[in-house]
């Protein structure tokens, strides 16, 4: 499912070199570190799908939640900023049932983004202490990856590589680890391109076969 390239009028961030010409696969799955240029990149190919057709839109899933202040001011302002880059692109706020989220937002000509796949499992794993547990991750990752299989518009998926630094002495945090390789690896599974983000440029890990 490609949508025509078109040059993107932005500063180079996240698509490798500015004006770089983008296209949309059926489903990319992009990784990165931290301000790697993952987010942007998604918003690029949303704003590069949306003006192929009048008749085609976008929507985010955000699955982060405010838990503090300096995270409060962290999501409005990317709230801002997408604004002004991705006018038009709607959002739903979904931190939990990511699955059911994407399989109703996701139709014919309407591309899904999904904001990130890291904080979808932290509210899993580690949830905050005020919220209920929210129970056994495996039947939600299942939908999940069902969902993205299904879906019947382009679905672009951001996510952190956390696993290339030492291995952590926490016990949690080894847990967390490996948790979140095993869901980046079945994830990539199921899309059809997969990009790894550093620096603000683009590697192509998986490419989807050319029609």
């Amino acid at each position: 499912m490609t949508a025509p390239a078109a040059p993107f009028a932005g500063d180079g961030v996240g698509g490798g070199m500015p004006g770089a010409r983008l296209s949309v696969a059926r489903s990319e799955f992009i990784l990165g570190g931290q301000k790697s240029g993952k987010s942007r990149r998604a918003e690029m190919l949303a704003r590069t799908w949306m003006e192929a057709s009048g008749a085609h839109g976008a929507v985010l899933i955000a699955t982060g939640r405010a838990w503090d202040d300096e995270m409060r001011e962290r999501i409005a302002r990317h709230q801002r900023e997408r604004a002004v880059r991705v006018p038009g692109m709607e959002t739903l706020e979904e931190p939990l049932d990511v699955a059911g989220a994407l399989a109703r937002c996701s139709r014919a000509g309407t591309l899904v983004v999904v904001d990130c796949l890291t904080l979808w499992l932290t509210q899993w794993l580690m949830p905050l202490p005020e919220a209920p547990p929210p129970g056994d991750f495996g039947p939600q990752c299942r939908a999940f990856l069902e969902a993205i299989r299904q879906a019947p518009g382009p679905v672009v998926l951001v996510g952190n590589e956390i696993g290339l630094g030492v291995i952590p002495l926490g016990r949690e945090v080894r847990a967390f680890v490996d948790a979140l390789g095993r869901l980046n690896q079945r994830t990539a599974g199921a899309c059809a391109r997969v990009t790894l983000m550093a620096a603000g440029l683009p590697l192509a890990l998986k490419e989807a076969p050319q029609p």
